[in-house]
């Protein structure tokens, strides 16, 4: 199911955005969807950068796999 959402946009972009849409004779939309769902990889990556830094500085903590097996009540 998709809904709709409204952005804005610099005008600069929204024309380059239009030029490809033309060009691939395909929607704004359909383009939009393209690079925000290949953009999750690099958020991913940004996400996995902060929590390993917020490891490295103290901000948060891990716990090992023993430790979540044995709160489950899980015998190893």
């Amino acid at each position: 199911m998709k809904k709709a959402i409204n952005i804005r946009m610099d005008e600069d972009l929204l024309h380059e955005l239009d030029n490809y849409a033309k060009e691939l004779e395909r929607p704004r939309t359909y383009l939009i969807e393209k690079a925000v769902s290949a953009y999750f990889d690099t958020l991913d990556e940004m996400i996995s950068d902060k929590r390993i830094d917020d490891l490295k500085s103290g901000r948060s903590s891990a716990v090992s796999l023993e430790e979540v097996l044995k709160k489950a009540g899980i015998d190893v």
